[in-house]
């Protein structure tokens, strides 16, 4: 039986990870970490948008190991603060800030926003380059609305501030395999894992 080529997944975020090796499971590949790798150099996410961030990620850390890598940026987008904090959500609220002190930060910038008008959405990009410099991108997105306070234990990010009307639900009081059916980066995850089989079969 021929091994699975290995897939890097250019993240070092816990919970990301986790996420991933169950969207994954099954696929043709050997999933492998930068720590794994022991990899530690970090790629700065200067790009303007999602997508040229993952394809950042994803390209540096192919170029890094020698490895098919896959890479995301994901954001929350609300529509009553312009989209904001789209690219930036991770560090909207400053640097090395907890996920309390960002879902914190983003409740007193709506502090005066009425419900009707708290709609946002999760996006994700995710990017799988290989190390000859070949590119491949998919997107996911889930709609929701920004709640008034956090609630739920699960999850990661602003999940506990992101309500989900057709579940009556935050992101995070869902259980992993709740969310991996509708999440951002589940949607997204989906249209990869087709082109990662496409992959494996060269």
């Amino acid at each position: 039986m021929i091994k699975p080529a290995k897939l890097l997944v250019g993240s070092n975020n816990r919970g990301k990870l986790r996420e991933y090796a169950e969207l994954l499971r099954g696929i043709h590949f050997e999933l492998t970490t930068l720590s794994g790798l022991g990899i530690t150099e970090e790629v700065e996410e200067s790009g303007s948008n999602l997508k040229q961030n993952a394809i950042r990620k994803a390209t540096a850390y192919a170029k890094l190991s020698g490895l098919t890598t896959m890479a995301d940026d994901s954001g929350l987008e609300v529509d009553a603060l312009g989209g904001e904090p789209g690219p930036l959500s991770r560090r909207y609220a400053g640097d090395n800030v907890s996920d309390k002190e960002r879902n914190d930060y983003l409740l007193a910038k709506l502090r005066n926003i009425p419900w009707e008008k708290r709609t946002a959405r999760f996006r994700a990009v995710i990017a799988i380059a290989t190390p000859d410099g070949k590119v491949k991108t998919a997107e996911g997105v889930c709609e929701g609305i920004i709640a008034f306070d956090s609630k739920g234990a699960g999850g990661f990010g602003y999940d506990p501030i992101f309500y989900l009307p057709e579940l009556d639900k935050r992101m995070a009081e869902l259980s992993l395999a709740e969310k991996n059916k509708i999440s951002h980066r589940a949607k997204a995850a989906q249209k990869a894992r087709r082109i990662l089989e496409r992959l494996a079969k060269q």
